[in-house]
Parts: structure tokens; C-alpha cells; sequence
């Protein structure tokens, strides 16, 4: 290399999955590949060859990078007053703010009941808990009951993730709040 050339850059891991997140925040998951996150660096393929084995290992980085921002959502929302309507909410903003994520995450292909995704959810427990708080319940009587409301959840996400429908925080607050009460309330009496 002559005198005159700027330095080759060094893309570290870090760089790496960085840019494997920004592509992914706009594309699907399984259309990544080596090129496209080279060409979102302006770099060759070699360092994402030097720094992951192959892109399995990439994207189950990425996967994780994706799931640690869901947890943060979670997270802050379970530290709030209303932590069980918090977190249904924070759920419901993740997929607003993240839809590709939250896709990712939650709309792939698995072989889980609704119960089994929960409990596979490490978030899912705090979210029992903190339910329990507002019910009364016991764990098992509110881990039948948080199945419902998360299916409920869910469906508002997916919407939401899908661009089916549009709603405002504020309607996305009420509805959560009116509905969880009601199957309360429902439960409760039978």
C-alpha cells in the first residue's frame, strides 16, 4: 500500500452486528446474507467471515441483539405502578416501534403452546408475578389467566407489527386497561 492510502478500517463484531441490526429494523431475518451487511459497512464479506463461524452464528447474534431490546421494554415497563398493564403495553410498543423484531421474535414458526411460549419468554415469569399482584391469584391460576391475556396482547401487537391497524397509545392504554379488567372480572366469576 502506497504512503499516501488511508488505513484499511477495522470492522469489529460490534460494527458487524450493529449494521446486521439496522438492516433488520427494515428487512426480514431469513433474506439476510453476507453481502448485504458488507455492502451496509462498505466493507468485503471477509471480517463478517473473520468474526462470525458462518451466518447462522450471526443471526443467532442478531436474534439476541433484537430480544435484548424487547427485554429492555419489559423491563422499564415492570418497574412502573401498573406493571401488569405496563408490560402488556410495552409488549404492544415494542411491536409498534420494532415490527420487524418483533416478528423476528414472536411470529416464526415453533412448535409451542401458548403456555410454553410463556414459560420459554424469560420475561414471562416477571410478568406472572407481577400479575399476581394485581389479581390475588396464585401462580397457577395466573399463569392460566395471563395465557388469555396474552393472546389478547398478542393480537393487538400483531396488528400493530403487520400495519392491519392503526391505534394511538392512548386507545392501545384504554383498550388493554378495559379488556384485562373485564376478563378479570369474568374470571373471577366463574
Amino acid at each position: 500500500r502506497g504512503e499516501n492510502m488511508p488505513p484499511l478500517k477495522k470492522v469489529q463484531k460490534e460494527d458487524i452486528l450493529k449494521a446486521t441490526l439496522e438492516i433488520l429494523k427494515k428487512e426480514d431475518i431469513e433474506s439476510l446474507n453476507a453481502r448485504r451487511i458488507a455492502k451496509e459497512l462498505n466493507c468485503s464479506v471477509q471480517p463478517i467471515y473473520h468474526n462470525f463461524e458462518n451466518m447462522e452464528e450471526l443471526k443467532k447474534a442478531a436474534f439476541l441483539g433484537m430480544h435484548g431490546i424487547y427485554q429492555r421494554y419489559m423491563k422499564k415497563a415492570s418497574e412502573k405502578e401498573k406493571a401488569y398493564k405496563e408490560m402488556g403495553v410495552a409488549y404492544i410498543k415494542f411491536a409498534k416501534d420494532y415490527p420487524k423484531y418483533f416478528k423476528a421474535i414472536f411470529m416464526n414458526k415453533t412448535n409451542f403452546t401458548p403456555e410454553s411460549l410463556i414459560d420459554n419468554d424469560n420475561t414471562g415469569n416477571s410478568i406472572i408475578k407481577k400479575g399476581m399482584e394485581l389479581t390475588g391469584f396464585s401462580y397457577e391460576e395466573q399463569k392460566k389467566f395471563h395465557v388469555k391475556v396474552w393472546i389478547f396482547t398478542h393480537g393487538i401487537a400483531t396488528l400493530l407489527a403487520t400495519n392491519t391497524v392503526k391505534m394511538s397509545d392512548k386507545e392501545i392504554d384504554e383498550l388493554l386497561e378495559t379488556t384485562v379488567r373485564a376478563m378479570l372480572v369474568g374470571t373471577k366469576k366463574g
